[in-house]
Order: structure tokens, then C-alpha cells, then sequence
């Protein structure tokens, strides 16, 4: 066998180190060198002046987007009122956006409520990801489909800039203000 101090006839490998935590250059892997601090937040990273720029120009140009339509009334009385807009794959493509955000809140809720079962949340979460997925593509399939009459080829990335400004907002949006029950019972 390899080095270490006889014991009990044989030899045994023993770390010869000053702790976990002192240096990298003798451990196996990295999970317990790693110092833990229990109860103490994770720092949010700050934005940088750019992303802040960027969020900002999603968000005007999205509500470019809604609010000039196509140069004669605005996007909603468009999606109500115009005749050259296909109702059907665009009742499809507004099911499916339905449907993804009803995922998306279920599993966030999900996320929230269970904090002890780790490995159930990050098993329930992946199992969502190809539905949510399939439904994006499905969605943004029959919105290009429905809307292509009023727009052509400006369609995609009008569909695109949309979406950006939704995942720009989506994120910052608060449902209630949700804080980690500790496990302490109070008497008072």
C-alpha cells in the first residue's frame, strides 16, 4: 500500500494537513473545504451601469412596441380589433404564454414552500425545464404565424424584443415578500 503510519499491522493513508480550510493543495475535493457561516444572506451582486442601460432600452422599446402598434392604433386594440391578424394560432400562441407563466409561478411557489427537500425541488424544477421550453417555441411559432400579416419579417424581432423586456421585468417582480422561517419556536 501506499505511505502512511502502521497501524494494526498494515499501513494506512493519512492527511498530514493543518485543516480543511488552510490550503487546497491536499484535498481531494472541495466540499469540505469550504467554510460555511449558517444564517448569513448571500450578498446581491450590484448591476453594473450597462446592464442598467440595457434593461432600460427593453423595457422603451417594448413599450415602443405597445404603444405604436403599427402607426394607426396600438398593439392591444390590434390584438383585439384587426381583421388581418390569424385568431387561431394566435389564441394557440397566447395559451401556451399562459400556460409557460402558470409553470413558472407553480414552480416558483413550489421553490418557495419547499426549502428543506432540496433534491425534490432541483428534480421537480428540471423535469419542468423541456415543457417550458417546448411551450416558448410553440408560442413564439404561432405569435409569428399570427401576427406576420401586420408586419412581415419585422415580426421576429419585434416578438424578440418583447420577450427580452419580459424577462427584463419578470425577474423584479415582488408577489409577496417571502422570508426563511427559521426552525426556533417563539413563546411570547
Amino acid at each position: 500500500m501506499s505511505g502512511g503510519t502502521p497501524v494494526g499491522g498494515g499501513f494506512v493513508r493519512q492527511r498530514h494537513s493543518q485543516g480543511y480550510s488552510s490550503g487546497g493543495d491536499d484535498l481531494e475535493d472541495d466540499a469540505c473545504s469550504r467554510t460555511a457561516t449558517p444564517g448569513s444572506p448571500p450578498v446581491p451582486r450590484s448591476r453594473t451601469w450597462v446592464e442598467f442601460v440595457e434593461n432600460v432600452l427593453w423595457i422603451a422599446s417594448a413599450m415602443f412596441i405597445v404603444y405604436f402598434g403599427d402607426w394607426h392604433s396600438n398593439l392591444i386594440y390590434l390584438l383585439w380589433h384587426d381583421g388581418r391578424i390569424r385568431r387561431v394560432p394566435l389564441y394557440l400562441g397566447m395559451f401556451a404564454v399562459g400556460l409557460n407563466l402558470l409553470i413558472f409561478f407553480y414552480t416558483s411557489m413550489m421553490a418557495w414552500r419547499i426549502k428543506r427537500f432540496d433534491e425534490k425541488w432541483e428534480l421537480a424544477g428540471i423535469a419542468a425545464l423541456p415543457y417550458v421550453t417546448l411551450l416558448g417555441l410553440v408560442a413564439f411559432c404561432m405569435l409569428t404565424l399570427a401576427l406576420w400579416p401586420i408586419w412581415s419579417f419585422l415580426t421576429l424581432p419585434l416578438l424578440f424584443t418583447l420577450f427580452m423586456a419580459c424577462m427584463v421585468v419578470l425577474p423584479n417582480l415582488m408577489i409577496g415578500t417571502f422570508k426563511r422561517q427559521n426552525g426556533a419556536f417563539r413563546t411570547d
